[in-house]
């Protein structure tokens, strides 16, 4: 009977109590009927049901189940709490932020500035190069535009990047002003910096909204991180930690790159950080931008640093990770802070990525691997509003803005956001392809560059080039082929060109002027101009002043350099003297080599801006050269002489061309020292360089011409002179 009934009412908004049941019967209340897609009956509202007529084959309800009762009352809902509003209340998620692999994007990492007041050896030349003008860049006003967008989209962290972000001028300002957007949605305002100057701003930064500081450290050695950075600045890093600490920021990470034989030995000296102080060090895998000579014996995967870590700490264990988390985090019992470890290489997360980035001249970069990137710079900017958008330094998002051009304006950028949101891959290429991949350098991230139209209707959709891998001005650099972090420095110099008034250059060695150049002469001047415009002297920068050349991301290669002097004799007596073993001095000779294998040794305390690397061989061979007479050979000692030569081996990073130099100049001094009682106008001549291997510049000999001629291809990575 009761299944009956329920067949009978079905549909109907009360349940009929079964026969004999005193329990009341059951409403529908207002919350269960709006998702069932019913209306729910009001307390003053008398529900009628049909009735079926009776039919012979349908038993008849008896008497007192005929009427229905009339509906109770609804029941007050039950105590709301925080997360029943929260789920009552929400609101869904942009779709313009919502990719087609249903990945919600809710972190934006903007860019504010192209500076950066470090020279870090794997991003960029010391000297620097242009910077691009203000005008192309997003201004303030444009920052917090975008920003506000985003926020209201459902974007709830934000991530301020570079450059370097705290040399910006405004930088406080800025930070204050999208602190304000925490009452639209915001949760959390970060900064990553590189903590050189954030110690005397963090105060304000903090006060104006800041909530989370992210500092990259790569070394804990003043030394390799002044070699590494080009500046000094560590002190003032650790500085920065404290203050964050004192201040309460957290969360606070430090990110460290990981490179084989650079800084990997390092690892445990970060982990010890972690003990006392409440951070997170994350070890990030070494990953391939261009600009950075990446190779993958360079980089330390995940499973050996984490092993390294357990060798040491064997109870070290993984803590459970936030669902959007980059980094696999682990912690060793008793420590204060934690351990990351960022494995875009071998273990990506790209499944769970909802980050966004957006360049400091205002592109759109969906993925950090990806060389697709949209105009949100030029949208605003060519559109009708444009005016309205200050751009004079001053703070606001908008001013004076009609709400229907307003709305528009974000309209069409919502619409190509989505665009490209949409177009983002389920994941970046694997390492094998990424090594190959054209993408601007890491610390391009936030820099302009050159732009090319996405195969798209839409020409706000545009892609970086292909963007040769290379760093300290390679052969065929051209400044529209890449761009690189700088400061104020100016790029060297072109050579200039003599004016056509101009007296002709004088000879050298004779001090009269040379003959007219030729056409063909003219011809080879030009491209030796051209030549030397696209080389540079690694050890000065644009203004001259000297610098050692780092080494620390070369690759060690075999190394071999063979340099020569010649002493000429002024009289044959101290031929004589030496070959019959006269001198009151001693053996010349011996003395001399053994001179020449010392001094090769202690090249870098002699000549300042050389490396002081391991040499595996060094041998000085001194022949004794006969009188010819009045008329030997042009180059010949006629009154005899001794030719030195001294050939230096290593396994290295850098050539050994100087060791060479300075073990057969001492040679010579050594045998001019010696013999200086009876021959005081001994001439040393011709010390130069005669045969060279190894490094990046392949094999070199002495030819013919007197010059060092090319003999092979390149036999290593890396310099192969000082």
């Amino acid at each position: 009977m009761a299944a009956l009934i329920r067949r009978q009412l079905k549909g109907t908004a009360a349940r009929l109590p079964l026969p004999g049941s005193t329990s009341a019967p059951c409403i529908i209340s207002t919350a269960a009927a709006g998702r069932r897609g019913i209306a729910a009956p009001s307390a003053s509202t008398s529900v009628n049901h049909r009735r079926r007529e009776p039919s012979s084959a349908t038993p008849q309800l008896p008497e007192s189940h005929k009427t229905l009762p009339k509906p109770q009352p609804l029941q007050p809902l039950q105590q709301s709490s925080p997360r029943r509003d929260a789920l009552r209340n929400a609101k869904p998620f942009s779709e313009f932020l919502t990719d087609n692999f249903n990945r919600q994007h809710t972190y934006l990492r903007i860019s504010i500035t192209e500076r950066c007041n470090l020279r870090c050896v794997y991003c960029m030349p010391e000297e620097g190069v242009p910077l691009t003008p203000d005008s192309k860049l997003l201004s303030t006003p444009e920052i917090l535009h975008i920003a506000s967008l985003f926020v209201s989209q459902g974007v709830t962290k934000i991530r301020l990047t570079g450059g370097e972000p705290t040399i910006r001028k405004d930088i406080i300002e800025l930070v204050t002003e999208l602190g304000k957007l925490k009452d639209k949605g915001l949760k959390e305002l970060a900064i990553t910096s590189n903590g050189i100057v954030l110690t005397r701003k963090l105060d304000k930064l903090v006060q104006g909204g800041l909530t989370a500081v992210n500092l990259s450290l790569d070394t804990l050695e003043p030394g390799k991180f002044e070699i590494m950075t080009r500046r000094k600045g560590l002190e003032n890093v650790l500085k920065t930690i404290d203050k964050a600490l004192e201040l309460g920021v957290q969360p606070l990470k430090i990110n460290c790159v990981v490179m084989r034989g650079v800084n990997d030995y390092e690892i445990p000296k970060f982990v010890e950080m972690t003990r006392e102080k409440p951070v997170e060090v994350r070890f990030i895998e070494y990953m391939p931008f261009d600009g950075n000579k990446w190779n993958e014996n360079k980089m330390v995967p995940f499973s050996s640093m984490l092993s390294q870590i357990q060798s040491l700490h064997p109870t070290i264990a993984k803590v459970a990770d936030h669902k959007n988390e980059t980094s696999k985090t682990y912690q060793i019992p008793s420590f204060a802070g934690r351990i990351g470890f960022i494995t875009s290489m071998t273990h990506n997360f790209c499944g769970t990525c909802n980050r966004l980035r957006v360049t400091s001249d205002g592109n759109l970069k969906v993925c950090l691997f990806g060389n697709e990137e949209v105009s949100l710079r030029d949208m605003m900017r060519t559109n009708d509003v444009r005016k309205e958008i200050v751009r004079d330094g001053g703070v606001g998002l908008m001013q004076d803005v009609r709400e229907r051009e307003r709305m528009e304006m974000e309209r069409q950028m919502l619409d190509v956001i989505g665009v490209a949101v949409k177009g983002k891959r389920e994941k970046h290429a694997g390492m094998g392809d990424l090594e190959h991949m054209k993408n601007r350098p890491m610390i391009l991230i936030g820099t302009p560059a050159p732009t090319a139209a996405l195969p798209s209707t839409n020409p706000s959709l545009r892609s970086t080039p292909q963007i040769p891998h290379h760093l300290l001005f390679p052969h065929n650099y051209s400044p529209t082929h890449a761009r690189f972090y700088s400061t104020n420095t100016k790029p060297p110099p072109s050579i200039p060109k003599l004016p056509a008034t101009s007296p002709p250059p004088l000879n050298p060695h004779t001090h009269t002027p040379h003959p007219a150049p030729t056409a063909a002469a003219t011809h080879e001047t030009t491209q030796q101009q051209k030549q030397q415009q696209q080389q540079h002297l690694t050890h000065l920068t644009p203004t001259g002043e000297a610098h050692m050349v780092p080494i620390t991301l070369k690759t060690a290669t075999p190394r071999l350099a063979t340099a020569t002097c010649t002493i000429h004799f002024s009289t044959p007596a101290t031929h004589s003297l030496i070959h019959s073993s006269q001198l009151k001095k001693g053996d010349a000779l011996t003395v001399a080599r053994i001179a020449g294998i010392s001094a090769a040794k202690l090249t870098a305390q002699l000549v300042p801006l050389c490396h002081n690397i391991p040499l595996e061989g060094v041998n000085v061979v001194l022949t004794l050269i006969p009188p010819t007479g009045a008329n030997s050979e042009p180059g010949k000692p006629p009154y005899g002489g001794v030719e030195v030569s001294a050939t230096v081996t290593c396994q290295g990073k850098t050539g050994v061309e100087m060791e060479a130099l300075v073990a057969a100049t001492v040679a010579g001094l050594n045998i001019y020292d010696m013999c200086k009682a009876v021959d005081r106008a001994m001439v040393i001549d011709r010390v130069r360089v005669v045969e060279k291997r190894g490094g990046r510049s392949g094999a070199w000999v002495l030819g013919r011409g007197g010059e060092l001629v090319n003999v092979s291809e390149g036999e290593g990575e890396g310099e192969g002179e000082k």
